[in-house]
């Protein structure tokens, strides 16, 4: 079983024709159930941010206006992962497993992307390689 796991956040965008990544934030996770709690909570809060309540407090009325059927509704996309129990049980069994997991939703002008990894299957990654070398 992988006991700790390293989870990161990262919006990224196109700035003077070059890709940049910009870390929204990285947790690292003692136990599983707290990975993905911070997956849930960070994805729920970058929607939030994209498309909050109307008659939110901090938003000026007015500030808000309805975007195209064409337009990817990526806190749409969020807020579905966050709800869906079998996609948590999904990644609960990667992450368990030792595999990477990625959850990604983008539109024209942004991608947004959530990592988490076990730290236990990073070490292995990183010993495997120098266990394998000919000794001479």
């Amino acid at each position: 079983m992988h006991d700790e796991f390293l989870c990161h956040v990262t919006g990224y965008g196109v700035c003077g024709g070059r890709r940049i990544g910009v870390p929204l934030g990285t947790y690292r996770a003692p136990t599983l159930a707290l990975a993905l709690w911070w997956l849930r909570d960070r994805a729920s809060w970058i929607a939030e941010r994209l498309d909050p309540l109307p008659g939110t407090p901090h938003v000026p009325p007015g500030a808000l206006v309805p975007v195209p059927d064409t337009v990817p509704d990526v806190p749409g996309i969020l807020r579905a992962w966050c709800a869906d129990p079998l996609r948590q049980e999904q990644v609960a069994d990667e992450l368990a497993g030792g595999r990477l997991v990625r959850i990604a939703a983008g539109d024209e002008t942004t991608e947004y992307e959530l990592l988490a990894e076990s730290v236990d299957a990073l070490r292995m990654q990183r010993t495997i390689p120098a266990l394998l070398l000919p000794m001479g």
